[in-house]
């Protein structure tokens, strides 16, 4: 039996389920979601971002922040190889690695500080759209690497805002950067970002 990402029997999940094996043993793919969304939302009101830490390492922390109270191998690499639809994401030998290098080149951008907006949306797409194909955890990539893209957005002068971005445009949205075009992900942090005026 292969669960949402294309894996036979995936050690993570319940014998002959594509569920996965979480604290609250929940059985239910419906209930599983209603708990990942009630339990995040609770740990996303007590985080506290850290301008200073924008690494990989961070990276780890935030997801087991989210999903601490859900998984045990929250902020932990995933071990098994893993696809959905056409989409094949990143072999789990060499995540480690690939995310290693996004963040090298964040780091050289200056964490996309002092940019223009159109070079700061445009380099904000690029690194999610990479770091999304890397797929570093199991469950929950999306929501802690958009979390991660907050925090980064803030320190480089924009707030990020969520509201009137659909699930399928996103979705549609990240299908195309795997696939070599960036432009619909750039229009939807372009339609996320706002300028933060300091001075004011």
């Amino acid at each position: 039996m292969r669960d949402k990402y294309g894996v036979e029997q995936d050690p993570n999940c319940y014998q002959n389920t594509d569920i996965l094996i979480n604290l609250l043993d929940i059985r239910s793919d419906s209930e599983l979601e209603e708990a990942e969304l009630e339990l995040t939302s609770f740990r996303l009101e007590q985080f506290s971002p850290q301008f200073e830490r924008l690494t990989f390492g961070y990276l780890k922390e935030i997801h087991h922040h989210l999903f601490q109270d859900i998984y045990k191998w929250a902020g932990q690499l995933r071990t098994i190889d893993i696809s959905k639809g056409s989409t094949r994401f990143c072999t789990a030998s060499n995540i480690e690695r690939e995310a290693v290098k996004q963040f090298q080149r964040l780091a050289k951008s200056n964490y996309l500080r002092e940019l223009s907006s159109a070079e700061f949306v445009f380099q904000l797409a690029d690194f999610f759209c990479e770091m999304n194909v890397v797929h570093p955890f199991r469950e929950g990539n999306g929501r802690t690497l958009r979390l991660f893209c907050e925090v980064l957005a803030l320190q480089a002068g924009y707030e990020l805002d969520w509201k009137g971005i659909s699930k399928d445009s996103w979705l549609e949205a990240n299908i195309q950067g795997y696939l070599g075009n960036l432009a619909p992900l750039t229009m939807i942090f372009e339609k996320a970002a706002n300028s933060l005026d300091f001075d004011e």
